[in-house]
């Protein structure tokens, strides 16, 4: 059974078109209009080794927050629509990821209990404005969004870092490398990965 997905959301700040192939080998084909939000999906795509592909457009003359919110929020959607019943995943997975003077851990729990525990990014981090456009209190707003629409437990925690763009690409790359671990099938798991039998 393929678990994939492919959805679309449109509103009058924001068109998305996406789609998610769980099991692909890390293919991204990007454009949300948002050149650093490119760069962290595409980042996402290639450490996670799912096949995501994103086309959105909106109101970035306004700001880019419309639109990086409402494609993680497709993104989660479809995430939660391509894991289907959880059957055989593996649930939990961890990655703590270095980028040069930034490291980044990530842990995920596929539990069906939307929850984001971010820590640890520096003072000032949420205002700077990286690659002169994306606000690094997105990134925050990003996993909250994928968080809540994926059914997920999320916790990501900057365990060091100066660089604001290397910052924010660490915790992605740890997202991804523990999201990878989470939602890959485990051929010794049977059914369901819960004692209550259902996620």
């Amino acid at each position: 059974m393929s678990r994939s997905a492919s959805l679309q959301r449109r509103t009058s700040e924001s068109s998305i078109e996406l789609s998610v192939n769980l099991d692909g080998s890390g293919r991204a084909d990007i454009s949300t209009s948002v050149p650093f939000f490119d760069h962290l999906l595409n980042a996402f795509a290639k450490h996670s080794l799912i096949d995501l592909g994103v086309r959105a457009t909106g109101d970035t003359h306004i700001d880019v927050h419309h639109t990086v919110e409402d494609t993680a929020i497709v993104l989660g959607q479809a995430i939660k629509q391509a894991l289907g019943d959880k059957a055989g995943i593996g649930r939990y997975g961890d990655a703590t990821v270095p980028l040069d003077d930034a490291l980044a851990r990530a842990v995920v729990d596929v539990s069906g209990r939307p929850y984001l525990v971010h820590t640890g990014e520096p003072a000032g981090f949420e205002f700077h404005l990286i690659g002169g456009h994306f606000t690094g209190s997105m990134v925050r707003h990003v996993f909250e969004a994928i968080a809540l629409n994926a059914g997920i437990t999320v916790h990501v925690t900057v365990l060091d870092g100066r660089d604001p763009h290397h910052i924010a690409e660490a915790e992605f790359k740890a997202f991804a490398r523990a999201f990878r671990k989470a939602v890959e099938k485990d051929s010794r798991v049977e059914g369901i990965p819960s004692t209550k039998g259902a996620l």
